[in-house]
């Protein structure tokens, strides 16, 4: 059951692009997508953390600093991936996002958290390999490199998210912290809108059904089986088994928007799937309840 719930929350996860690009032709804008995504999602799980008890005993410290995090890192993230999705294919933001996995591990030993290996170097040349047989692929002259640098962008600032949240919000359960995260998002975005004077809401009826999805499928019922999942088959194995979300993105956009890969892009892919694979692959058995490590995948759940 562990694995299954790993496997749903990846599912969720991959459509999130696809209930995007369907939520703006409905007519949706990126800021009315963001605003309505994370007050959902903020409002949802935060009932749930305070229901569940996972708010109690966590320092006023911590609190803020989760609230930070979203405030600052996830809420530009997400801008960042969500713009993307107005310029290129589904499929290649997911692609592109997925180099966070290889840039953390490069993080990590930049900032000698962990240790430089032949397997870390290995994986860092592969991904490097994929994610330019990915774009090379798809460089024609109409193709769009400021949607590719967006998403690129967003990849590089999930990268320094998880980095912070790794050392910062150790402690913070799971749950809690991506209540509070996704709070701090919510706040960011309704301060925006303030600020412009508020944001166009008249969509299409059916805008609101993809916003539903991508707040409750997508956000709220991704990060709960995730938790459910890890909870029994650990973080290791459950980092793992999320590497299907960019391929359910990937064959989403196949399906809906008739989006396709060329055979060039197909290798680089699965090349960047691969270097995940060698970064999150245990060389040594993992303690399923190991609070650190826990707390590193949530922080990456949160999306």
């Amino acid at each position: 059951m562990g694995s299954l719930y790993c496997l749903l929350s990846a599912i969720g996860f991959g459509a999130m692009a696809v209930f995007g690009k369907l939520a703006y032709d409905a007519g949706v804008s990126v800021d009315a997508l963001l605003l309505v995504r994370f007050g959902l999602a903020g409002v949802l799980l935060l009932a749930i953390a305070l229901a569940r008890g996972a708010l109690r005993r966590v320092p006023l410290r911590a609190v803020l600093i989760a609230l930070g995090m979203g405030v600052f890192g996830y809420a530009a993230q997400a801008s960042l991936y969500f713009s993307a999705l107005t310029r290129i294919d589904a499929s290649l933001v997911a692609l592109i996002l997925y180099l966070y996995p290889v840039l953390v591990m490069v993080g990590a030993v930049a900032l000698r958290r962990e240790r430089a290996s032949w397997r870390r170097v290995w994986a860092l040349g592969t991904a490097l390999a994929g994610i330019g047989l990915v774009l090379g692929g798809a460089a024609t002259g109409r193709f769009d490199w400021l949607g590719a640098l967006l998403a690129l962008g967003a990849a590089v600032t999930y990268t320094g998210y998880i980095l912070v949240g790794d050392r910062a919000t150790a402690d913070v359960p799971p749950l809690a912290l991506s209540a509070l995260v996704c709070t701090g998002a919510f706040g960011t975005f309704l301060l925006m809108e303030a600020l412009r004077g508020g944001t166009a809401l008249d969509f299409a009826p059916i805008g609101w059904l993809w916003l539903a999805a991508l707040a409750l499928v997508s956000t709220v019922g991704a990060i709960l089986l995730f938790f459910a999942g890890m909870s029994r088959v650990g973080p290791s194995t459950a980092s793992i088994l999320s590497i299907l979300e960019p391929v359910v993105t990937v064959l989403g956009a196949a399906a809906v928007f008739g989006e396709t890969l060329t055979g060039v892009q197909w290798l680089g892919g699965s090349l960047v799937l691969a270097a995940v694979l060698i970064v999150q692959w245990p060389t040594r058995p993992m303690v399923a309840h190991d609070g650190r490590q826990a707390g590193a995948a949530a922080s990456a759940a949160s999306a």
